[in-house]
C-alpha cells in the first residue's frame, strides 16, 4: 500500500493538468490549419493576412481586420454604428446572444459599413463578419447594407460587399427574409445611376444573402475554396437523390459553371479589386 502510495502521489506531483498546460501555452498563441494542419505562430498568421502558407488555406477575417488589409490605412469611417438589433418576435435569449456577440467582436450588428478609400479612390464598402450570429442577415444587417448602397448611389461612387453569412436570422423570421428583397432592391438603384457594384464572397456564403445581394454584382469576385451555396449540400442530395460532384458549392465549382467572374487570393485582392474599380470608374487602362 505504501508503495502505491509513493507512485500515485509521484503521477500527481510530475504530471501537467490541462489547466497547467494551458499557462505554459497561452491560448490564441499558436493556430492549426484546419486544411493541412500546418501549427504558426498566430502573429505571423496575421502578417499573411491569415492565409497558410503551406496550402493557401484562408482563415476566417474579422471585419476590422479586413478593413486594415483592404483600404487605404486612416480613410475609413463607419457609418450607422448607433443601429441596434431588438427582439420582434420575442424569441428566448436572443438580445443577450447579440448582446455578447456585441462584446466580442466591438461590432454591433454583423455587418460593417462605411465609407473609404481603395489606392485613392472613394468606394462604400459593407464587410459581414461571421464571428457575429455567424454573419447571418437580420433586419439590422438588411439595414445596415440597404444604407450604404444608398449612401454610395448618393455619393455617386462604387459600393463593394465581402459576404460571410450562414444565411437569414431565423430569430427574425419573416423580418429576415424580407432583407433580400430590400437591399436587392437598393442596388438596383444604385445599378440605374450607372455605378459599380462589386461583389465579395467569402467562406461561408450561404441562405439568403447568398440568393439576394452576393450574387448580383455587377462584377462577382471569390476568395478560394469559399463556400457557396443556397441549401445544404445533404439537403440537396436527398432532393435530387444524386451524389453531388466533392468540389461542389465552391468558389472553384462556381468559377467552372460560369457564377462568377474570378477568385482572387486574399493578398492580391486589394490590387485586383481597385484595377476593377478604376477601369469601370474612370474608363482608361493607363491606370491599370
Amino acid at each position: 500500500m505504501a508503495i502505491r502510495s509513493f507512485f500515485t502521489l509521484s503521477r500527481k506531483r510530475h504530471t501537467a493538468t490541462p489547466k497547467q498546460k494551458k499557462k505554459d501555452f497561452p491560448e490564441g498563441i499558436m493556430t492549426k490549419c484546419p486544411e493541412c494542419r500546418a501549427i504558426y505562430l498566430t502573429k505571423e498568421l496575421e502578417h499573411n493576412a491569415k492565409v497558410c502558407t503551406k496550402c493557401n488555406y484562408h482563415f476566417k477575417m474579422t471585419a476590422h481586420e479586413r478593413v486594415a488589409i483592404f483600404l487605404d490605412e486612416g480613410t475609413f469611417t463607419p457609418l450607422d454604428e448607433n443601429l441596434r438589433t431588438t427582439n420582434p418576435l420575442g424569441f428566448p435569449g436572443y438580445v443577450e446572444k447579440v448582446q455578447v456577440d456585441q462584446e466580442k467582436t466591438g461590432l454591433n450588428e454583423a455587418v460593417l459599413t462605411g465609407v473609404g478609400e481603395l489606392k485613392g479612390q472613394k468606394i462604400v464598402v459593407a464587410i459581414m463578419d461571421s464571428h457575429f450570429r455567424m454573419g447571418s442577415m437580420g433586419s439590422v444587417v438588411g439595414e445596415k447594407i440597404t444604407r450604404a448602397v444608398e449612401k454610395a448611389t448618393a455619393l455617386g461612387v462604387p459600393f463593394i460587399i465581402f459576404t460571410a453569412s450562414g444565411g437569414a436570422r431565423m430569430q427574425e423570421g419573416v423580418l429576415s427574409l424580407m432583407q433580400m428583397a430590400k437591399t436587392s432592391v437598393a442596388l438596383r438603384r444604385h445599378s440605374e445611376q450607372g455605378l459599380l457594384f462589386i461583389s465579395i464572397m467569402t467562406h461561408p456564403t450561404t441562405g439568403g444573402v447568398s440568393a439576394s445581394f452576393a450574387s448580383v454584382g455587377d462584377i462577382n469576385l471569390a476568395e478560394p475554396q469559399a463556400l457557396i451555396g443556397f441549401a445544404g449540400r445533404r439537403v440537396i442530395e436527398q432532393t435530387v437523390r444524386e451524389k453531388l460532384p466533392a468540389d461542389f458549392q465552391t468558389a472553384e465549382f462556381l468559377l467552372a459553371h460560369g457564377q462568377l467572374d474570378a477568385i482572387y487570393d486574399r493578398k492580391v485582392m486589394r490590387d485586383n479589386v481597385a484595377k476593377l474599380v478604376k477601369l469601370h470608374t474612370t474608363g482608361g487602362e493607363q491606370h491599370v
